[in-house]
C-alpha cells in the first residue's frame, strides 16, 4: 500500500440531488484547508457534519456550498483519516472538486476497490468481509442482501477462525511429535480420527453452501401466457401500477414478448408478457409470435396461465404446465352466460383477478414472491459466493482427506504434520491471514471506484 492520499466519487456519474466524494490518507487535513480555509481545517471534529463553502484555491470562486464529514483514523472505514464531501449532484461540481483535490501534491484518484483494500490492509476487516462489501452493493434480492450482511458482520470469518484454531492446535501437537520423534515412543493417535472427521464435516458444510455469483445475479423470470385477449397485458400494467404495455380489445395486439421489471417484497424479477397462444395461427407472423412465446415459457421460473373468466372454453385448456392460473376480468363476472361465477370453487393454484378494480393483485404478488424467493429457515445460515473462498475450502478439504487416509493406513507423524499445515494455510487464506499481492489485485479490481 502506497502512502498517497486517494480521492474518488462514491456515487455514480450523472445528475442527482446530492453526490458524495471520499478522501482517505495523510493529506486529508490539507484537503480541508484548501477547500474551506485554515480555520475550518483546524476545527475539524470527528463524526460531526459541517456546512462549508468550497472555493477554487486559484481564483477564489465558489465551487459549491456543501456538507462534509471528518473521520479520524483509525476510527474510519479505511483506518486512515477520511473526509467525505456531499456537494450538489451536478457533474460539473463533482468534476471541479475532484480536479481541485487532485491538484494537491500527494493526492491521486483512487483505483477500483482501493478504499476497501486499505480497510483490509489496516485491519478494519478481513478478506471475507471485504469481498462481502461487493455483495452488499450488487445483491439482486432481499435474501442475497441479508446473506451479504451476515458475511460482512463476520459469520464466515468466525467459523473459519474456529476451524483454523482447531487445525493449528493439531498441527502444533504433530510438529512437537516430529521434533521428539527419535526420543519417544510412537505417538498415540487415539481420538484423532474423530477430530479430523469433525473438521472435515465443518469444511464440507461451508463448501456445500456455495452459490455461484452468476446464478445469484440472474433475476427470476415469471412468464404470463394464455389465449389472445385473455388480459395478459392489462395484468402486467396493473401489477406495475402504470401503462407500460399496449392494451387493446383486438386479439393479437401483442406480437412479441414484452419484458419488464417488477419489484416484489423479496426482490426484483423479470416479468414477461407473451403473445397469445391460440389453437391455430392466423398467419405466418402469428405462428412466429406463438413460437417465441413457447420458447420464453420454457425458460420461466414461474409460469402463470392467464384465462379470461368469460371464456366458455377455459376448462378445455391444457393447464398442466402452469404454476398459477389467473382468471382475469373478474369484475365482469356474470356479465355473460357461462361467466366464471364468484361462487365457483377455485383450484389451489388459481386466483381470481381484476386488472381494473385491483381484486386479487396483492394475493398474486404474494404468491409470486413466495414461489420465487424461498425463505431461509435459519437466519443464522449463510452461503458463500466467492470462487476464491471455494477454491481455498476445496484445498483444505483435500488436505484433511489425505490426512484421514494417512491416519488409517500409514500414520507417519511427519506426513500428517505436513498435510495439516496445508489445511491450516488454506483456511488462513480465506480470511486473508495469508495472502499475496496477485490475489488482492484480483479481488479488488472488480470493485467500483469509490468503494
Amino acid at each position: 500500500m502506497d502512502s498517497l492520499t486517494i480521492v474518488a466519487p462514491m456515487t455514480p456519474a450523472g445528475v442527482s440531488a446530492v453526490a458524495a466524494l471520499r478522501v482517505s490518507g495523510s493529506r486529508v487535513r490539507d484537503v480541508a484547508k484548501l477547500l474551506f480555509g485554515e480555520r475550518a481545517a483546524a476545527s475539524l471534529v470527528a463524526r460531526k457534519a459541517s456546512l462549508g463553502t468550497a472555493r477554487d484555491p486559484q481564483t477564489g470562486k465558489v465551487i459549491d456550498s456543501l456538507l462534509y464529514l471528518f473521520f479520524e483514523g483509525p476510527n474510519s472505514y479505511t483506518g486512515e483519516d477520511v473526509l467525505e464531501l456531499y456537494p450538489h449532484g451536478n457533474p460539473l461540481i463533482v468534476r471541479e472538486l475532484l480536479q481541485t483535490i487532485r491538484g494537491i501534491e500527494g493526492v491521486r484518484l483512487a483505483e477500483p476497490g482501493e478504499f476497501t483494500r486499505r480497510a483490509f490492509l489496516n485491519g478494519k476487516m478481513d478478506l471475507t468481509q471485504a469481498e462481502s462489501v461487493a455483495d452488499v452493493i450488487h445483491s439482486a434480492n432481499r435474501a442475497e442482501l441479508e446473506n451479504a450482511h451476515r458475511l460482512l458482520s463476520g459469520a464466515l470469518s468466525k467459523k473459519v477462525a474456529t476451524l483454523a484454531a482447531q487445525v493449528k492446535d493439531i498441527s502444533a501437537r504433530l510438529e512437537l511429535d516430529v521434533d521428539f520423534a527419535e526420543e519417544e515412543a510412537d505417538p498415540d493417535f487415539a481420538g484423532w480420527q474423530e477430530k479430523f472427521e469433525n473438521i472435515r464435516r465443518s469444511i464440507r458444510t461451508v463448501l456445500d453452501s456455495f452459490h455461484n455469483k452468476a446464478s445469484l445475479g440472474r433475476l427470476p423470470l415469471a412468464v404470463l401466457y394464455g389465449a389472445p385477449n385473455a388480459g395478459k397485458s392489462s395484468l402486467v400494467n396493473a401489477l406495475l401500477g402504470e401503462d407500460r404495455v399496449l392494451v387493446s380489445n383486438v386479439p393479437g395486439t401483442t406480437r412479441d414478448f414484452v419484458e419488464v421489471r417488477l419489484f416484489l417484497d423479496g426482490g426484483e424479477i423479470r416479468l414477461v408478457d407473451t403473445a397469445g397462444i391460440a389453437e391455430r395461427a392466423t398467419d405466418e407472423l402469428d405462428a412466429l409470435s406463438m413460437k417465441k412465446s413457447k420458447e420464453i415459457l420454457e425458460e420461466a421460473d414461474l409460469k402463470i396461465l392467464v384465462v379470461d373468466c368469460l371464456d366458455e372454453r377455459r376448462e378445455t385448456r391444457d393447464e398442466r404446465k402452469a404454476d398459477f392460473i389467473v382468471y382475469s376480468k373478474s369484475d365482469l363476472t356474470g356479465a355473460l352466460d357461462g361467466g366464471f361465477g364468484a361462487d365457483m370453487t377455485l383450484a389451489e393454484n388459481a386466483l381470481r383477478v381484476s386488472s381494473k378494480t385491483g381484486e386479487g393483485l396483492d394475493e398474486l404478488k404474494r404468491s409470486m414472491n413466495e414461489t420465487l424467493f424461498k425463505k431461509v429457515e435459519n437466519s443464522e445460515d449463510f452461503w458463500i459466493t466467492s470462487e476464491r473462498e471455494k477454491a481455498c475450502l476445496e484445498e483444505a478439504l483435500a488436505g484433511i482427506d489425505r490426512a484421514l487416509d494417512l491416519l488409517r493406513n500409514n500414520p507417519a507423524v511427519e506426513l500428517l504434520a505436513f498435510e495439516m499445515q496445508i489445511v491450516r494455510r488454506a483456511l488462513q487464506s480465506i480470511t486473508g491471514e495469508i495472502s499475496s499481492e496477485d490475489i488482492l489485485q484480483s479481488i479488488f479490481a472488480g470493485f467500483c471506484i469509490g468503494k
